[in-house]
């Protein structure tokens, strides 16, 4: 019976391991499955083109260049490989300044006609419309609409999705953004907490011990809003007025709020590492005449090296991964970043903020599951991080 009832637990937990396996392989599946549709839909928006007139010679444009031409930022044809000729934009919404609405009819059942024949009589122009209007496609040029392409994501410099008529998807200023800042919060993180991890395992006496620690875990249990919360109200203004900025929310400002979460994992795992150090070690330094300080720096940390390392790659996982406290004091600027001290915008920041407005199924949508696939595998490159930390020491 009792061998019987072992089998049961067995099977138990075999099941309940195959299942949390088998549920975070589903995940992963459908997170990429929902992002590598991005690379299947097309620069333009759907259902509009890009018409020119027929002796226009340019044949395709980079989104970055459509971009740049409804923008105004490029006024010649020359500027983007065509003749030295001025570019006239026509938006849908601008027929009215061509056409009557006589002309145009009382349901607008004449538009087609009438843009269809003002870009075959207009040399500059640059037409975005829906397809339906162009009723004499030969007549007239129309751009060539690629797919988005990796380079232009991944590579891309800007992230405007809800640009028309091309939306912008370049992911680095939201990549550098996220390495900026955690990059930033580990450098201040780490010294306070190797700091107070040294102080609670080798200096602080027992009942100081005792009470410091419970304290430093429950900040880990301090919901994320909290610490946003507190950024808004102290560090930022402390920030704009210590550097006379115009604003204060920065990358500065996501650093310190990120570092003050990361510290109770760092201190945790940091203060485990060095009471982890044999006793006879520290009885032998001591013996051999060493002081108490470098008999901890050079046999204590030495030795914990490997926990000290994986408590800030912890740390680490920990910042990039934040949202709610990022949010609200980086400033959410979509831009590169040239200093700490710019408004920035992370990768988990922008997913919560944008994908309760992005259409489902739309390019934005996908383009946030990718943003999330990008977020996975700089996670995952962590723990592989902290396993080779961990079997490099056993």
């Amino acid at each position: 019976m009792k061998k019987i009832f072992e089998k049961i637990v067995e099977g138990i937990l075999a099941c309940s391991g195959f299942v949390t396996s088998l549920t975070i392989v589903l995940i992963v599946l459908f997170l990429f499955s929902e992002a590598l549709g991005l690379f299947s839909s097309k620069v333009i928006e759907e259902g509009y083109v890009l018409a020119l007139n027929k002796d226009n010679r340019v044949s395709e444009l980079t989104p970055a260049q459509i971009k740049n031409v409804f923008d105004e930022e490029v006024t010649n044809w020359k500027e983007v490989g065509g003749e030295n000729l001025p570019i006239r934009l026509f938006r849908l919404e601008d027929i009215t300044r061509y056409y009557t609405e006589e002309e145009l009819g009382t349901a607008y059942e004449n538009a087609g006609i009438c843009i269809t024949k003002l870009v075959e009589q207009t040399p500059g122009i640059i037409a975005f419309v829906p397809a339906q209007f162009i009723v004499r496609p030969d007549s007239v040029h129309l751009l060539k609409d690629h797919t988005i392409s990796a380079k232009d994501v991944f590579a891309g410099a800007e992230w405007f999705p809800t640009a028309t008529p091309a939306p912008q998807f370049g992911f680095l200023p939201l990549i550098t953004g996220t390495l900026w800042v955690s990059l930033f919060a580990i450098l201040i993180a780490l010294p306070f907490g190797l700091a107070v991890a040294i102080y609670m395992s080798e200096v602080a006496n027992p009942k100081i011990r005792n009470l410091m620690k419970p304290v430093i875990e429950l900040l880990s249990g301090i919901p994320s809003v909290v610490y946003g919360f507190f950024g808004l109200i102290v560090i930022v203004p402390f920030i704009q007025k210590a550097f006379d900025l115009p604003v204060g929310e920065s990358g500065l400002a996501g650093s310190i709020v990120l570092a003050i979460m990361a510290l109770p994992t760092i201190i945790t795992v940091t203060e485990d590492a060095m009471r982890n150090c044999p006793r006879a070690m520290r009885e032998a330094s001591l013996a051999l005449g060493a002081s108490q300080w470098q008999t901890i720096y050079k046999v204590v940390i030495p030795y914990s090296i490997s926990g000290i390392t994986s408590g800030v790659v912890l740390g680490i996982g920990r910042a990039v991964g934040e949202t709610m406290a990022v949010l609200m004091v980086t400033g959410n600027a979509a831009v590169i970043p040239h200093t700490i001290l710019e408004p920035l915008r992370t990768i988990p920041a922008t997913i919560a903020a944008e994908l309760g407005e992005a259409p489902a199924g739309g390019p934005h949508y996908e383009a946030l599951f990718l943003l999330g696939v990008v977020l996975f595998f700089i996670s995952l490159l962590i723990n592989f991080t902290v396993e080779a930390v961990s079997a490099r020491q056993k």
